[in-house]
């Protein structure tokens, strides 16, 4: 995968979303969510990522930590849009935004490391540091930032720091880079337990990326119109 071509460091810098634009339902932020970019400044480096897969969760629904009801701990998913959701997946950091409506949000299921003026290649460098494999390797970089707990660690984004906050553009934001994925795959979400609405068809993915996914939809033996759909 290509993007943009590297130019001098800082030529311009990011602009953040705004805050309203994580207040519309959850599964059409889940959709516009793909192809923007996280951007996660530590020291004199922007981490980045682009979003490739998205699952949208619910209030009303089982498979979502809000209909388990309100704690201090899940307070962000029922707040406004744009709040900043973090918990604890195996051990690893997980990355939410509230959407529209109280207990309504976006997980941000995995991501591709992007490359850019803003993000050179000191901040991959950074990103493939933070994220080695298990013997301590570096990963190959297009499998970096494929799942919710591998995009946080190669980010640097730590519950503790963001869980429940609003975002900081100076820090952390989400941008628009254009252009939008031309085709996005919906099917079901991901680790939902029987009986907790798992059939949900929740989770998109930005067909281009699909292969580098948590779980490709495109594999063998999935059927369009069965397992998933091409929107």
């Amino acid at each position: 995968m290509s993007n943009l071509t590297v130019r001098s460091h800082a030529e311009r810098l990011p602009l953040g979303l705004p805050d309203a634009f994580f207040d519309r339902d959850a599964q059409v932020l889940a959709k516009e969510l793909l192809g923007k970019v996280i951007r996660h400044r530590v020291g004199d480096l922007w981490l980045s990522a682009r979003i490739i897969e998205t699952e949208a969760y619910y209030c009303a629904e089982k498979g979502s930590h809000a209909s388990l009801g309100y704690t201090e701990k899940r307070k962000a998913l029922f707040l406004d849009g744009g709040h900043i959701y973090m918990y604890y997946a195996r051990g690893g950091d997980s990355l939410n935004f509230s959407a529209q409506g109280p207990g309504n949000a976006v997980l941000i299921k995995s991501a591709y490391p992007w490359v850019d003026e803003i993000s050179g290649p000191a901040s991959l460098a950074q990103m493939l540091l933070n994220n080695p494999d298990a013997q301590g390797r570096a990963r190959p970089s297009q499998k970096l930032c494929g799942g919710q707990t591998l995009l946080c660690k190669a980010l640097g984004l730590k519950v503790p720091v963001w869980d429940a906050k609003r975002f900081d553009h100076e820090v952390l934001l989400v941008e628009d880079t254009g252009p939008a994925p031309a085709h996005i795959i919906q099917t079901t979400r991901l680790g939902i337990p029987h009986g907790r609405d798992e059939h949900l068809m929740y989770r998109f993915v930005d067909a281009a990326y699909a292969q580098w996914c948590t779980r490709n939809p495109l594999r063998r033996g999935q059927v369009e119109g069965r397992d998933y759909f091409l929107l």
